[in-house]
Formats: structure tokens, sequence, C-alpha cells
């Protein structure tokens, strides 16, 4: 799995800590990473971005950006009133493919969910998954709600043709409700792909090394980690 694709069931689920989790793991086993963020919204000339906290959380990772835009909307209705250039779906690819010729592990972070357009043809995440050949994953948030927005993700990429990897939950909180717990069996069910890691609620401020120690217990072995879904899932049953 030299490229994975990050996309998430909507804005704040938890892909940039996601990703920064998987980064940790792979990097913990001996892996060079790269992570690509094709499009950043929402952040001026000069100020952090999503690439640049996985480096910060992960560790030594190279962050490439694709583009740019300061107003936080869609990456192609950002592009448009910032009067830049948009991002494209082939400009994905083609950067992908060429981090992963140099690294072992190129994970690529959408921005929002997957059909979240690029530019103002239409094209997608999905259409740059496609055109690289690469897995997706789904970050899901955990609680009422979560069911739909990954069951709808999960079969416009099957109705896409894509490989759907598998399912994180981005942020779990440390007293989950009914719901939360009831999701745990659920989401696999209702996505048809098995749940890969659950992310602790606050992992994003934790401290560097903290963060570092802690991802391979998030992250179910597919992903580089040692976490187990069915234990978790029996610990959690309501």
């Amino acid at each position: 799995m030299p490229v994975l694709v990050i996309t998430g069931t909507g804005t704040e689920v938890g892909k940039t800590v996601t990703t920064a989790a998987i980064a940790a793991a792979a990097v913990a086993a001996g892996r060079s990473v790269a992570v690509l963020k094709p499009a950043q919204t929402g952040v001026l000339p000069g100020e952090r971005g999503d690439a640049d906290e996985v480096v910060r959380l992960a560790g030594p990772v190279t962050a490439v950006e694709l583009a740019r835009y300061p107003e936080p909307l869609a990456p192609a209705t950002a592009a448009r009133r910032a009067g830049l250039a948009p991002v494209r779906p082939d400009e994905v690819a083609e950067a992908a493919g060429k981090l992963a010729a140099e690294y072992d592990l190129v994970l690529v972070e959408g921005a929002g969910g997957l059909l979240v357009r690029f530019d103002d043809e239409g094209g997608t995440l999905a259409d740059a998954a496609r055109l690289m050949g690469a897995p997706v994953l789904v970050v899901a948030s955990a609680g009422l709600g979560t069911l739909n927005m990954t069951e709808l993700t999960a079969r416009e990429l099957r109705r896409e043709g894509l490989d759907l990897t598998g399912l994180v939950i981005g942020s779990w909180p440390d007293s989950p409700d009914l719901a939360a717990r009831c999701n745990l069996t659920d989401l696999p069910v209702v996505a048809g792909a098995a749940l890969l890691g659950v992310i602790p609620s606050g992992a994003g401020a934790f401290t560097p090394d903290d963060f570092r120690a802690g991802a391979p217990s998030w992250l179910a072995p597919r992903l580089g980690g040692v976490w187990n879904a069915s234990a978790f899932t029996s610990a959690q049953a309501p």
C-alpha cells in the first residue's frame, strides 16, 4: 500500500489527527513517509496547515501542499474567490506518484468529504484516488448521525469502483454515549468495511512524544498498529 487516500464523512471528523497517527506508526516501524495535502483552505501564507500539523505530531515526515487558499471553503470555491488556480485530480495523482517513487508510504489527506470539489469542472478526491489506483480510508465521527454519512460515503466509493480499505473513528469521547458505543458494531455493517482504529478525543493536543507513543495502540495492524477491534468493541458494549 504505497499510497493511501484519507477522506472523511465531513469536516472536523479527525482526518488530520488520523493521518498523523498512521504516519507516526509507520515512522516507528522504520518506514519513510510523505503526506500530501492537495488543497489547504482557510489558512493564510505563513500559517501552519494540516500537513504541518501531521509533521509536528508524527515526527520526521515529508509534507507537501499543492495549493493554499485563504478562505475556509470548499477548494473549488476558495480558489475561485481568491482568483487562484484550482487543484485538479490529475495533478494530485501526479504528485502522489512522484512521492511514491521516493517514500515507502504516501498519505493523501483530502479536504472535507469525498465529493468536495477541487475545481469548477467537478473534480474530486474520488477522481484523484481512481487515477492513482489507491485505496481509501474513511474517517468517521463517533456519535449520532454518523451511520448515514458513513454509508453514503461507502456507497459512493463502491459506485466509483474504489477500494474502501476500512474505517477509523477520528475522535472517540472519554465518556461515550449509547449511540457511540452501538456505532462500534454498526459502522462496519453499514460501510461493509472493517473498523481499523479509534483515535482518542483530544489526541491532537497530546505532546508529540505522547502522540507518537500512543499512535500504534489506536490503529489496527493493517494500519501499522496493534489495536484490536473485537476487544475494544466488546469492552464498550452497552
